[in-house]
């Protein structure tokens, strides 16, 4: 297959606007000529110590500049990055390395424990920056096919698989969120989410491509962000929905100011309440839907529809294509539930070394997301749940985000989480998991009232269960598979 070769994405920046700020970082910035220069002499030093093009490398760094610096090295050698997730286990860790066929390891060095269980040489980025400094081999053109990185999917049943990530995936999935949200030169995309997670990779990418600055936070911080969206003149930021209500409670009764353009909304169906609230404040908010998969949003509201579509994901990205199917195959009717199927240039082309797993996930051209959506009568995406966590009771689907976002209106309730239990007659029923707000004496027959008055009986859930907070993985998307785990471990000790 052909594909079409381009300039190097950093070194063509770097040519085309050498004194654009590139990134933020505390109180710190850096040119896209001094992020060229700093990664030249990184590729020259990584070369040194064998890393070489077309090499699986994995990457296991934090949010740091130096990350940025690094992670462009590496595309400059034409080495593809396996971008690690910090929070992971080492044993998990070691497990996604050796899946890969990592011939070497960059890292953190308080992440050097994972060194003892890895037989590949492994250097942290101390020692990569005091390597000696060869000429490095740079790839002055890349082809839109070749593989850019290779992501983890958080692996909802049985072990994770390592989506392949190629430059042309990431194009297409900058070009599709400029041709959606616009672009002027006066953007600035704050990224306080991992930028070992594809929401931050990929603002990563629009960066460069885009000639945009980033300012780079090491975690998220609703203060901090405050603060920076108005002294740094942040246009977007990428959230997701724990993250947003932070921010909401944050600014209490005032304002972000006229430049800020939006929130980009992404990590699983929003809670109602939750954009209701933002609208009430006059928060611009665009929900988005997308994966690892697509290389980041794939579906997005566009502006003029955020008001009277709340709670819609949107139309796909310019390239890209939607259509929600039943289980017999056939296209669903407006407003009826089925599997999210996507395609376009954004989609990964399948799974590293997992040709049966792409097969069975691909259909001409097609990907099957797993997940559960509807499509209105205009064609905007409502999703509703992962397919995996689909409650079956008595017959009846039940979507856990739905029970969620009804939680999530009641006022003690900061947090909630819910799953199925296994169930005798019914074959399943909802449990909640609830994490109240801090003062808050909520009861759960006052919830069960709540929850008789704004759903269906047969969606209410049977049991509440209080904790003071819920698993959550590293883009803050809720774990509902381990909320499964504790229910069945509260039953065993009741």
């Amino acid at each position: 297959m052909q594909f079409e070769t381009m300039p190097n994405f950093l070194k063509n920046r770097a040519f085309l606007t050498p004194d654009r700020t590139a990134v933020y970082f505390n109180e710190m910035t850096m040119t896209f000529k001094e992020l060229y220069d700093e990664a030249y002499h990184t590729a020259g030093k990584l070369q040194g110590l064998g890393v070489l093009k077309d090499q699986y490398v994995g990457v296991l760094l934090k949010n740091h500049v130096d990350t940025v610096v690094i992670l462009f090295a590496l595309q400059l050698l034409g080495v593809k990055a396996v971008i690690l997730n910090n929070r992971l286990t080492t044993k998990e860790l070691i497990w996604q390395l050796n899946d890969s066929r990592a011939t070497a390891l960059l890292l953190e060095t308080e992440f050097q424990e994972i060194k003892h269980g890895v037989d590949i040489p492994a250097f942290t980025k101390e020692q990569v920056f005091a390597a000696t400094l060869e000429r490095p081999f740079i790839q002055e053109e890349i082809n839109l096919g070749d593989v850019c990185t290779i992501m983890y999917t958080s692996g909802t049943t049985g072990h994770p698989k390592g989506v392949v990530q190629t430059f042309g995936n990431h194009w297409w999935s900058a070009a599709g969120s400029a041709l959606n949200l616009g672009y002027t030169e006066n953007d600035r995309w704050l990224c306080s989410v991992p930028l070992f997670h594809i929401s931050g990779f990929s603002i990563l990418m629009r960066s460069v491509i885009y000639g945009m600055p980033i300012i780079l936070h090491e975690s998220f911080s609703a203060e901090k962000a405050i603060i920076d969206i108005k002294t740094k003149q942040v246009t977007i930021m990428s959230v997701v929905g724990t993250m947003l209500t932070r921010m909401v409670d944050t600014l209490k009764n005032s304002r972000l100011p006229v430049h800020f353009r939006c929130f980009l909304l992404g990590g699983g169906p929003a809670p109602l309440p939750l954009l209701e609230a933002c609208l009430a404040k006059k928060l611009p908010v665009f929900q988005s839907y997308g994966m690892t998969e697509t290389s980041s949003q794939i579906v997005t509201l566009a502006p003029e529809y955020s008001m009277n579509k709340i709670g819609s994901a949107g139309k796909p990205l310019f390239p890209s294509q939607l259509k929600v199917v039943l289980e017999n195959g056939e296209i669903a009717p407006a407003k009826e539930a089925g599997e999210i199927v996507v395609k376009g240039p954004n989609v990964t082309g399948g799974y590293l070394y997992r040709p049966e797993t792409t097969k069975e996930k691909f259909s001409e051209g097609w990907l099957h997301t797993g997940d559960i959506g509807y499509l209105d009568e205009e064609g905007f995406l409502y999703v509703l749940d992962r397919r995996s966590d689909l409650i079956i009771s008595g017959g009846e689907n039940i979507y856990p985000a739905e029970i969620e976002s009804v939680l999530l209106a009641y006022p003690d309730v900061a947090e909630a989480g819910v799953t199925g239990l296994k169930d005798d007659t019914w074959g399943q029923v909802p449990v909640a998991f609830i994490v109240l707000k801090e003062g808050a004496e909520a009861t759960e027959k006052q919830l069960q009232e709540h929850c008789l008055e704004n759903l269906a009986k047969y969606k209410v859930p049977k049991k509440f269960l209080f904790t003071e907070m819920l698993p959550r993985n590293a883009a803050n998307k809720l774990l509902r598979r381990k909320l499964s785990k504790l229910v069945n471990e509260r039953r065993d000790n009741d």
